[in-house]
């Protein structure tokens, strides 16, 4: 019965992530597609940890891990560029 409750998670979070590809696709504005790519991570960790489960490994543990990772690190430096234009920023006294 887990079985199948997990295997129609996993469906549905592909749905999910097969929604916000289209939105990723027609966004009209790049926050949107930010919002977007964030989606895509967050259901891409909860389909990876599911499969985890039912296949009865820590293996992709370390693998939801650095997804998280580098998922907030583009989120902080898409949102930087957003607001300000540029990523990093450098003084320069000359």
């Amino acid at each position: 019965m887990i079985k199948i409750m997990l295997t129609a998670a996993l469906v549905l979070f592909s749905v999910a992530i097969a929604i916000a590809l289209y939105r990723i696709i027609s966004g009209p504005s790049i926050p949107d597609r930010v919002v977007a790519m964030d989606m895509i991570v967050v259901n891409l960790i909860s389909a990876i940890a599911i499969i985890s489960i039912l296949l009865e490994t820590k293996a992709f543990l370390e693998v939801i891990l650095i997804l998280g990772i580098l998922a907030f690190i583009s989120t902080i430096a898409l949102s930087k560029y957003v607001e300000r234009g540029v990523i990093i920023e450098r003084k320069r006294n000359r």
